[in-house]
């Protein structure tokens, strides 16, 4: 199972501590650190949408200017990968969770 997020993300830290200690090995990809791909950006708009997966709450969202904000969501997120809403958990069947809610942890055996 691979978690994607921030290594500061308090929620992301909680997510790979239960995961774990329920037996299931995960690989973490910090997207600051190594930023997704193109292709892992539009998979994950693909399963999410835009409006899901871009956080207009954050702190990033807040400090861009009009004409950032206007950017498509690609581009948003590969040059801001902190707005992607995290955790996005991917398990080995391809399978892709947002955030780590009760249906999540469920959905995941937690």
């Amino acid at each position: 199972m691979k978690l994607y997020g921030l290594k500061a993300c308090d929620t992301c830290r909680k997510a790979i501590k239960a995961l774990s200690e329920n037996g299931i090995e995960v690989t973490f990809h910090d997207v600051r650190a190594d930023p997704l791909g193109a292709d892992k950006i539009a998979q994950f708009l693909a399963a999410f949408g835009a409006d899901t997966l871009v956080n207009t709450r954050s702190t990033t969202w807040r400090s861009l200017d009009e004409t950032a904000r206007a950017a498509s969501p690609n581009a948003l997120l590969e040059a801001h990968p902190a707005l992607m809403k995290r955790p996005v958990i991917e398990t080995d069947d391809g399978t892709l969770f947002l955030g780590w809610k009760a249906d999540v942890k469920t959905a995941l055996g937690v």
